[in-house]
């Protein structure tokens, strides 16, 4: 487990955005297509860590490739790996464990999901809502997605980090 647990999320061109993963010298970073609703994606999944289920999942397109999260909460720790699968209209029936690991870090809950909310907080401050439907196109930021993630965040971890005000 590391402390240097960090995530970033940037919008580029129109319909893609840039994400990075980084624990320790383990680092990854793709481009996700507006294909699929990613950041939203990213925020529910996330929410999961405080459902019932141990494991949570889900992917980002990344035209033809895919990127698939898995999260498997082990107490107050999350084990996160991303299995990437070379073509994500072929890999939907596929076992995650049949693609390759591109990334793995065990981290604590509370780190992981202040590092996912700041970066989807981040993109909100720098395009507003209009500004990110104007460069995502064909989903709009993820306002309820956020709202829910922050007050589980708050509700269930003991993090004492700045966090934004509700949107």
């Amino acid at each position: 487990m590391t402390n240097d647990f960090r995530l970033s999320w940037e919008l580029r061109d129109n319909g893609w955005a840039t994400w990075l993963i980084r624990a320790g010298s383990a680092e990854r970073e793709d481009f996700v297509s507006y294909c699929t609703d990613a950041l939203s994606d990213l925020l529910c999944g996330t929410s999961g860590l405080f459902g019932p289920l141990a494991v949570e999942g889900f992917s980002f397109d990344l035209e033809p490739a895919e990127a698939r999260w898995v999260l498997r909460r082990r107490g107050t720790e999350v084990d996160a790996s991303i299995y990437y699968f070379a073509d994500m209209s072929e890999s939907f029936d596929i076992p995650d464990e049949n693609g390759a690991l591109v990334w793995h870090a065990t981290q604590q809950r509370a780190v992981l999901v202040h590092s996912v909310l700041e970066a989807a907080q981040s993109v909100l401050r720098l395009h507003g809502e209009d500004g990110y439907l104007a460069k995502w196109i064909r989903h709009p930021f993820p306002v309820a997605a956020l709202q829910d993630l922050r007050r589980l965040h708050l509700q269930h971890d003991a993090c004492t980090l700045h966090h934004d005000a509700a949107t």
